[in-house]
């Protein structure tokens, strides 16, 4: 354990001597913990600040248009416009891809995991 460790430990726990701790805002209440799995570790910090701004990351909003294209494919009924939302949500995806400059992780968008399999296993 390095210097600073040993002595914010330390401070910790003359704070908790001192009853420092007690009676809180939000204690004994869950912690709002948010998924940033998908930012890149060293971006975290950077989108936290920017989150708590109202800024939203591309990265972000991308993403969530494509969850929402996504949805909205499985509701369209018109194959016309069923494949024209899906050449979208195809270039978005690229798009998203190319802004991460990592592998999308396709866990989260399973059809297209499956989908490439076959294509790519015979």
């Amino acid at each position: 354990m390095n210097v600073f460790s040993r002595i914010a430990e330390q401070r910790i726990r003359e704070a908790m001597e001192n009853g420092e701790f007690d009676n809180l805002d939000g204690m004994f209440r869950p912690l709002a913990l948010e998924d940033e799995s998908w930012i890149p570790e060293d971006l975290r910090i950077a989108y936290r600040v920017l989150r708590n701004a109202g800024c939203v990351p591309p990265e972000l909003e991308l993403r969530k248009e494509v969850i929402s294209l996504r949805d909205l494919i499985a509701t369209i009924d018109d194959d016309r416009e069923r494949i024209r939302k899906i050449r979208e949500l195809n270039f978005k995806l690229l798009k998203l891809n190319e802004m991460r400059k990592r592998p999308l992780d396709l866990d989260s968008l399973s059809e297209y995991g499956e989908k490439i399999c076959r294509k790519l296993i015979p």
